[in-house]
């Protein structure tokens, strides 16, 4: 534990961006128990679940062994998830429509751009002749988050959205104390040299953040302790088409290591 405070303390970041995740009150559920999932926005594992909204709503199921479960979901369930799923490891998927959002400053696009360490961004800009102001940034959010039923066993992969973090091990059945490994993918290809941002969230509540990026594979390792819950984000800007001028790719990763 000491080393993961540490680990994350130094490494903490002022700015934060708004997240989108899965949040779930227990990760480890009973084998027939009901598994409850809320889907959330917000900073730090601070923020108010939203319910499901069908015109917001790209896809939404369940991977368990292999096979793509319907979470039985109706317009305006919240929580969006609250039913018993098969033994094993379960990874909710939820994929988001995309939103919009207006620049009224270069300032707050380079915050942005700075804070997710986008390097370049500012010249792609200029070069390209967008305006200073009054710009339009499209985004959609790809989250998954992982759920243990009686043993947990079972193994993360991707499930083929355009931009996801795969975890590489299994935190409920595999030796996790040297960390979890993560693999971030775009179009289905590794991510290479992306910053990964991890929130960790302590026993009492505390929440520290670490910035890490992917190696050569698109894997980053995270530093995990046991009891904690986690948060993973990567984001992606690209060029965008139509009206837009960029479009922005969340992904993002939750889970809890057991106590």
């Amino acid at each position: 534990m000491r080393f993961l405070i540490l680990a994350f303390v130094a490494a903490a970041n002022p700015l934060a961006a708004h997240e989108f995740w899965i949040s779930a009150p227990d990760y480890q559920v009973a084998t027939g128990a009901p598994v409850v999932a809320n889907i959330r926005v917000g900073e730090s594992f601070k923020g108010n679940a939203h319910p499901y909204l069908t015109r917001n709503t790209e896809r939404f199921d369940i991977v368990s062994g292999g096979e793509v479960l319907d979470p039985g979901a109706v317009l305006g369930d919240r929580p969006v998830l609250e039913t018993p799923l098969p033994e094993g490891l379960n990874v909710v998927v939820y994929e988001t429509r995309d939103s919009r959002l207006t620049y009224n400053s270069m300032e707050k696009f380079m915050n942005f751009v700075e804070h997710k360490a986008f390097e370049g961004f500012p010249e792609r800009h200029e070069a390209r002749g967008l305006p200073s102001e009054g710009f339009v940034e499209t985004y959609r959010r790809y989250a998954k988050s992982l759920i243990a039923v009686g043993d947990g066993a079972g193994a993360d992969a991707p499930v083929g959205m355009d931009t996801e973090i795969v975890a590489l091990a299994n935190p409920y059945t595999d030796d996790v104390s040297e960390g979890l490994p993560v693999r971030v993918l775009l179009h289905g290809e590794p991510r290479v040299n992306a910053q990964v941002e991890t929130y960790a969230k302590g026993p009492d509540g505390q929440v520290l953040v670490k910035l890490t990026r992917t190696d050569e594979n698109g894997v980053s390792v995270i530093s995990v302790a046991a009891g904690w819950e986690f948060m993973v984000d990567a984001v992606v800007l690209e060029e965008a088409e139509g009206d837009a001028a960029w479009h922005s790719m969340w992904a993002n990763l939750t889970f809890k290591v057991p106590g």
